[in-house]
């Protein structure tokens, strides 16, 4: 392996981990907290990486896609939360706040790996504030991408099930129908590059707004 790849690898694995990790955790913090206990039951409501690594989903597949398109895309997932709907106090509106708490934990880790390299450039420089804000970068690049990706409506993804809540029960009910047919039908999107035209504008839009918000030199 190239020395380039290691590096790149280094940089990315934490940031990808947390982000895809801390994404499932917050989901079933959310069911807990709206009446479903399965995930905690499980064990799965932790920071702790290990119980969420999907070893093909979070390692192997985003590292190979990684390397192979020269950075410019990032696909993964880890082990999903188990989430019972039908335990939830009010199951059609409380899907919405679970789904929702996934995409929501990918916007507090964005503001995080922002404000972490705001600071390299702030304080002195040292040995750590290349390396440290390369990986702020990436952290926030992952994070936006699985954010706005995770809110594209389409089931099983989270803005799939935030529209199933949203939408009058008849309606809802057929929408949900797409979620076995969802998978295949995104890597269609992802690997015909219609994805990424969709979701480019929105991510440009959102890391705009991070930039005004930190003060980032354009």
């Amino acid at each position: 392996m190239e020395p380039a790849m290691i590096q790149t690898i280094a940089i990315a694995a934490l940031p990808i981990i947390f982000a895809i990790t801390l994404h499932e955790a917050a989901h079933g913090y959310a069911a807990r907290h709206f009446g479903d206990p399965t995930a905690w039951q499980a064990g799965r409501i932790t920071a702790n990486p290990l119980k969420h690594i999907d070893l093909v989903g979070t390692i192997v597949v985003p590292a190979i896609i990684l390397l192979v398109s020269d950075n410019s895309i990032l696909f993964g997932w880890a082990k999903p939360v188990p989430v019972d709907f039908g335990r939830l106090r009010h199951p059609k509106s409380d899907m919405l706040w679970v789904a929702a708490a996934g995409p929501g934990a990918n916007l507090a880790m964005l503001l995080l790996w922002a404000a972490v390299l705001k600071l390299t450039w702030l304080l002195p420089i040292n040995f750590f504030s290349l390396p440290m804000s390369e990986m702020a970068k990436f952290g926030m690049s992952i994070n936006i991408a699985l954010m706005v990706l995770n809110l594209f409506p389409l089931p099983p993804l989270d803005g799939g099930r935030i529209a199933v809540s949203l939408l009058p029960r008849d309606a809802a009910w057929q929408f949900a129908k797409l979620e076995r047919f969802g998978f295949p039908i995104l890597l269609l999107l992802l690997f015909t590059g219609i994805l990424g035209a969709l979701l480019t504008p929105v991510m440009r839009l959102v890391g705009g707004l991070v930039e005004i918000i930190f003060q980032f030199p354009s």
